[in-house]
């Protein structure tokens, strides 16, 4: 079983031993969007590398950190116990076809609807 800590480190866990390990970056890789229904009402949900099924949800939210060196945005699913799937471009992008335009506060917003919350995917740029 693989758990983090609260300082951020990642354990392997076993009946027999305990181990340290290093994560680059994420533990899992989100590989697939599955769509139901369409809209505020829609569910999207994402499974991993190691064929877990997420939910994007109040939950299990999705995230997008920005790559400081590139600009280019980090998509990310927290999976369990703070676990979370870094979300393959092919995903990202399905969820790029999806999202719609939504004002937050004093911005607008492009973003995606998942069991009724809306999950921001970045900015819109002022034309």
């Amino acid at each position: 079983m693989l758990r983090r800590d609260a300082a951020g480190t990642f354990w392997l866990i076993t009946p027999a031993e305990r181990g340290r390990i290093t994560v680059a970056d994420a533990p899992f890789l989100g590989v697939e969007l599955g769509i139901v229904g369409a809209g505020r009402a829609q569910g999207l949900t994402v499974r991993t590398n190691v064929d877990d099924f997420v939910t994007i949800d109040a939950d299990h939210p999705l995230r997008v950190a920005v790559d400081v060196a590139t600009g280019a945005p980090r998509p990310y699913i927290e999976v369990r116990n703070g676990l979370e799937a870094r979300l393959s471009r092919p995903v990202f992008y399905e969820l790029v076809e999806l999202a719609s335009e939504e004002r937050v506060g004093d911005e607008t917003v492009l973003g995606v609807w998942s069991k009724g919350k809306f999950f921001p995917l970045g900015q819109l740029e002022d034309p």
